[in-house]
């Protein structure tokens, strides 16, 4: 694939916090809740990026925004490490990558209105001012499907599904080329839910944006993707074309996760074969020498206690880190 394509090339990323203890705060332990991803985003793609909660998906997204400084590793966005950027270079960066945040409720400042939020932004790169300010604001406004007129109106004035879309037109504001989405549906109901994702899917092909949708809910990914990662505390085991993955997963802990998505006809939901995973999700302070998913899988032998597996591609574009299959 030509470089040309890439938008963003994730290297060796590892993303650690510290853990300190008494009363010197010195420190006993690291959080290792990124351990070493690697993989890339097109120019104009979706890349859904699924797993449990506590895996490291939203501490991806962040470190990918250089909202965390990473331990170690590189984050090329268009070709520019931007790990080793910083101050005005890194604002400036920063510009086309933006983030729309899980919570609605939370993620807007209660004592802006709606539109000073959406216009923020534009203010703080100096992007527009006076009546080209609010033209600007008016139209992020009609982009995201609310009536410009509601810009004078106070977040709790609105509901969770529209705080959502004054989300996205803030994040749209600065036109950047890559948003990360996390978990931007899953504080709304179900059928607001469409309604947003609807939204994003247009945008992105109005405006050729690039997204990494983070998400627990296996059904929202498979809509809105084209390449699915799957994680498992802190690393990727299964990368692949969203059809691929559902049709044809590979990885034993991917399998685990598909089997759990309901199916809404009943006679075939029953027939399905259910993958109950025992024992609990590691601790990310003291993770499992070795491949991380072992002492959950039915799989695993004595070598994959003993070496991290490396995710290697079995055929076209599907990408396992499992040495039992393939």
């Amino acid at each position: 694939m030509s470089d040309d394509n890439i938008l963003v090339q994730v290297e060796d990323l590892h993303m650690y916090f510290p853990v300190t203890a008494g009363v010197l705060r010195r420190k006993v332990g690291d959080v290792k809740a990124v351990d070493g991803l690697s993989f890339h985003i097109k120019k104009g793609e979706t890349l859904g990026l699924v797993g449990e909660s506590g895996c490291g998906k939203t501490t991806t997204g962040r470190s990918i925004i250089q909202l965390y400084k990473p331990t170690s590793g590189k984050v090329l966005f268009e070709g520019k490490d931007i790990t080793q950027l910083k101050g005005g270079e890194l604002r400036k960066t920063r510009r086309n990558m933006q983030l729309i945040f899980q919570d609605p409720y939370a993620s807007l400042d209660p004592r802006m209105t709606a539109g000073d939020i959406i216009g923020e932004p534009l203010v703080v790169h100096n992007l527009a001012k006076g009546k080209a300010l609010k033209e600007q604001v008016d139209e992020l406004f009609r982009m995201v499907e609310l009536e410009p007129r509601m810009r004078i109106r106070y977040p709790h004035e609105f509901s969770g599904g529209q705080r959502q879309r004054i989300g996205i037109a803030r994040a749209l504001s600065v036109r950047p080329s890559l948003i990360i989405c996390d978990e931007p549906v899953s504080a709304l109901d179900v059928s607001i839910q469409t309604q947003v994702i609807t939204l994003l899917m247009r945008l992105r092909e109005e405006l050729n944006l690039t997204y990494l949708f983070i998400a627990h809910d296996l059904s929202v990914v498979r809509y809105i993707s084209d390449r699915v990662a799957v994680m498992y505390l802190g690393r990727i085991v299964e990368i692949t074309d969203s059809d691929e993955l559902y049709d044809n997963p590979l990885h034993p802990y991917t399998k685990a996760l598909l089997s759990a998505v309901p199916i809404p006809d009943p006679a075939v939901d029953r027939q399905r074969e259910r993958i109950l995973l025992t024992g609990d999700v590691p601790s990310p302070v003291n993770p499992p020498p070795g491949c991380n998913f072992h002492p959950r899988c039915h799989l695993a032998v004595d070598s994959c206690k003993e070496h991290v597996p490396e995710l290697r591609n079995i055929g076209g574009e599907h990408w396992v880190a499992c040495p039992r299959v393939g």
